[in-house]
């Protein structure tokens, strides 16, 4: 007989892919949140990994996970507690049972719940074993041996057939919610094409871990959370991340101002993607400079400010350490510069790959002379784009350094983001100085520097090699108007 199967409808959902950093878990959680985005829910996501390069097999330091977040309605966070928790080794389950609400749903891979591996993971006892487990849901699934079985005819070795059991999960849990299955297969042949052994053996385990689900009698249930269709105005969206919002923003940004753009980094966690995204987009006059350290990426940036840029620098805390004398020489020159500070826990080295927002006080005060710099930051992944043109709105209008304060979580973490109009988003244009704007007691026509405009109180931008507008700019103190050398006290006031 057929196996009858329940559905039961939930307005919101939060599941946690947990494993070894081999295991695949950033790739699945992404997957299955294309499906989840591309079939209307809201969402939000946390991909959680270790800094180590590699931390040890099995262990809790080693454990990698990618949480997500998905309902009928608006949502802003990934949410706290996993109602389904999907843990690959018994590391993966200590490290994130605690977190699982009461009565949640526990997918448990039972062929790696080996004597030795539960000692690595500090179990004296099997928890599926000891009834620590009664107050959860278990699912006991040996995704081994299923998906070895799946690819029994596929070639493969059992160690390659092994790698593949993390599209099996996806596969189940594609199941138990109802989620569309085309997006995936087709990024699988994608993504595997030079492969296509390896692309089809995912795509049988895929396959394979969704019949498991409709044929199994341990998931008797299925869930269904239905489109959010009244969080979200009309308009075409797709999934981003933060930091992707950020890279296309600093291109719009510098498409609405008429001006090339230029970043200088030095290559940071969890700043580095902008720097990668970047670096794709020469055709729309993106130059980017990857420095051999954060004083030289951020000097760079301020020498292609002088000379006419859009010019930006990203990085994490400690990098705004070393970034803060040359901010001050914007702040004392007056150039638009736009400083990205992706926030991860410090102090110092700190916590890498985990998010903090901790940084405000430095970006606020950290530099001598208490020099004063505007700062933005984004509320969730997607709005990162707005942030990016809000930031080089203020650099560009008011000729200032401007700090963007976003963090680990939005940066890497992802939401519905609903793509623009072109002809909605902001006129950036400035003029730069073309001629003197000063005319001396005898006479003659000069070009104050310094010299104010009355609204902004901001002073003219001039590209270096312009005929009659030569200047001196520097990092000691100015007279107001002329730029000469000062040292009066109400000047410096």
């Amino acid at each position: 007989m057929p196996v009858t199967k329940q559905t039961d409808r939930l307005d919101r959902v939060i599941i946690r892919f947990s494993g070894d950093s081999g295991d695949g878990m950033q790739l699945t959680g992404d997957l299955f949140t294309s499906q989840t985005a591309s079939f209307g829910n809201d969402l939000a996501t946390l991909p959680n990994f270790p800094a180590e390069i590699r931390a040890p097999a099995g262990t809790l330091p080693g454990v990698s996970s990618f949480q997500l977040h998905f309902a009928d309605h608006d949502i802003l966070t990934p949410g706290d507690a996993p109602n389904v928790l999907v843990a690959m080794n018994p590391a993966a389950l200590r490290a994130n049972l605690a977190d699982v609400s009461p009565g949640g749903e526990l997918i448990v891979n039972t062929d790696e719940f080996t004597k030795r591996a539960m000692q690595k993971a500090g179990y004296e006892t099997s928890p599926l074993e000891d009834g620590s487990l009664d107050g959860y849901h278990v699912h006991s699934v040996p995704l081994n041996t299923l998906t070895a079985a799946a690819l029994a005819d596929s070639g493969l070795t059992r160690k390659d057939a092994d790698r593949c059991k993390n599209m099996f999960a996806l596969g189940l849990l594609s199941w138990m919610y109802h989620r569309p299955t085309e997006g995936t297969e087709k990024f699988l042949r994608a993504k595997f094409a030079k492969k296509p052994a390896i692309a089809e053996a995912n795509v049988a385990a895929f396959r394979a871990g969704w019949n498991f689900g409709e044929t199994t009698e341990d998931f008797a249930v299925s869930y269904e959370v239905a489109p959010a269709t009244a969080a979200f105005p009309s308009g075409t969206y797709r999934n981003i991340s933060g930091n992707l919002a950020l890279s296309y923003g600093l291109i719009a940004a510098a498409r609405q101002a008429d001006l090339p753009l230029f970043l200088g980094s030095y290559p940071i966690t969890p700043a580095s993607d902008i720097l990668h995204e970047l670096s794709r987009h020469k055709n729309f006059g993106v130059r980017t400079f990857q420095a051999e350290d954060e004083i030289a990426a951020v000097g760079a940036a301020l020498g292609a400010a002088f000379g006419g840029a859009l010019a930006v620098t990203t990085t994490s805390g400690p990098g705004i350490l070393l970034k803060a004398e040359t901010i001050a020489l914007a702040v004392s020159l007056e150039l638009p510069l736009v400083v990205i500070d992706i926030q991860r826990g410090g102090p110092s080295t700190g916590l890498p790959t985990k998010t903090e927002q901790a940084d405000l006080l430095q970006a606020m005060y950290g530099r001598n002379g208490e020099a004063p710099v505007p700062i933005v930051a984004p509320m969730t992944s997607a709005d990162c784009f707005d942030a990016a043109l809000e930031a080089t709105r203020i650099a560009l209008a008011y000729r200032t350094p401007v700090f963007l304060l976003s963090d680990g979580y939005l940066a890497n973490g992802s939401e519905p983001w609903r793509i623009p109009h072109p002809q909605d988003l902001p006129d950036l244009r400035v003029q730069f100085a073309r001629s003197p704007n000063h005319t001396l007691a005898d006479g003659t026509e000069v070009f104050w520097p310094y010299k104010r405009d009355p609204k902004t109180l901001a002073r003219p931008w001039a590209v270096p090699g312009t005929p009659g507008l030569e200047h001196r700019i520097g990092g000691i103190e100015k007279q107001d108007g002329s730029g000469n050398i000062s040292y009066d006290p109400a000047n410096h006031e």
